[in-house]
């Protein structure tokens, strides 16, 4: 048996498939606000806890981005790298397959690590269902996230939050850790709002310019040489970016990037988490202690979940960059206006997360 609190977990599922050796498991956490949303991810160490784990980060994820979906996630224990194109394809609707009594009742699947719009399109296929994945290609109805809906949140709630404090986005300075579909498009609605990205690292280092790096010519440079660090300006290690005098940092690519060893150095104002858990939550509390303004990467990068919302709803991508403006921007001002008074804005997102949820369970008489 598994451990449960009143949240849940309300079902968790191990699959295997004789055939094409598929192990998977998917984990449904809580539906009391609708049926659990959370991606599919295909990692070689996956386990049954870092599933359960994700899942509960997704019901309190959708509840703060105020969606009707609850909690769910699912992984795949495979290394993609080890297959063929065709062997993952048949690993990919063996689980599809196997999960089928949950889809999408229960459970709407999306692309998670090593999953993409290209396995959506498998698994509604092999249940003859599009309303079973999110994040599917265009040609079947999809609005996948290529559409830019992460990047694009985490800009406006880092905004948001500047203007909150009274502040203008007009010559803040930015560093972007990662530069793939979330921190480009984080570059590009930055600059146009009148903020200065002046540096920029992908896994081969950190470009740095003292005026500014231009979005149109920085993506070229990664598309045509493969990293950032090929751009005209100042070289230096990936590590280097987190430590940088900017206003903004925006940790977008890896986990527990601020850690004990760098903190101290952090000079932003902004903490804004483009990726899950860039910091630990006593990491991000030394943070918010000397001032600095955290944005929680649940409140942060919501504008995916967000826009797989809509997909569900089959709204075109105008009406789902509008309703990512809304929710982003509504839920980055709650969170702000209740950390008033101790900075810990991870601390109040997760109280409005949590109120949302219980509400819910309420309604429905799941709790007294």
């Amino acid at each position: 048996m598994y451990d449960v609190d009143e949240t849940g977990p309300e079902r968790i599922i191990e699959v295997y498939d004789q055939k094409t050796n598929m192990h998977g498991v998917a984990v449904i956490d809580n539906t009391a606000r609708g049926p659990g949303k959370g991606g599919i991810r295909m990692v070689p160490d996956l386990t049954t806890a870092e599933v359960r784990g994700l899942a509960r980060a997704m019901t309190w994820k959708n509840a703060m981005a105020d969606i009707p979906f609850g909690g769910a996630k699912s992984g795949i224990k495979a290394d993609p790298r080890a297959m063929t194109p065709q062997q993952k394809e048949a690993v990919v609707r063996a689980f599809a397959r196997k999960i089928s009594e949950v889809l999408p009742k229960h459970y709407i699947a999306g692309p998670d690590m090593n999953m993409t719009e290209r396995e959506m399109a498998y698994i509604a296929d092999e249940l003859q269902d599009g309303r079973v994945t999110t994040g599917k290609p265009s040609q079947m109805g999809g609005l996948p996230h290529e559409l830019g809906s992460t990047g694009y949140g985490v800009a406006l709630c880092t905004k948001v939050a500047v203007e909150f404090k009274g502040e203008s986005l007009e010559g803040k300075t930015v560093a972007i850790e990662g530069y793939g579909n979330v921190g480009t498009f984080a570059h590009k609605f930055l600059e146009e709002w009148g903020a200065k990205v002046v540096a920029v690292s992908d896994s081969k280092g950190t470009i740095l310019s003292e005026s500014s790096l231009e979005y149109e010519a920085l993506l070229k440079t990664k598309m045509e040489q493969r990293t950032v660090t090929a751009h005209e300006g100042e070289k230096k290690e990936a590590a280097a970016l987190f430590e940088l005098p900017v206003d903004i940092l925006i940790p977008g690519a890896r986990p527990d990037v601020i850690h004990a060893g760098n903190v101290a150095n952090v000079k932003a104002k902004y903490v804004a988490e483009a990726a899950n858990l860039p910091a630990k939550y006593e990491i991000e509390k030394a943070l918010m202690d000397k001032g600095v303004v955290v944005l929680p990467d649940f409140v942060a990068n919501a504008g995916g979940v967000i826009s797989s919302y809509c997909e569900t709803m089959g709204w075109s991508p105008d009406t789902m960059f509008k309703v990512v403006t809304e929710k982003i921007s509504a839920n980055t001002k709650i969170m702000m206006e209740r950390a008033q008074q101790d900075n810990d804005t991870r601390k109040s997102a997760m109280s409005v997360a949590r109120e949302r949820v219980e509400e819910a369970m309420a309604f429905r008489g799941w709790k007294q």
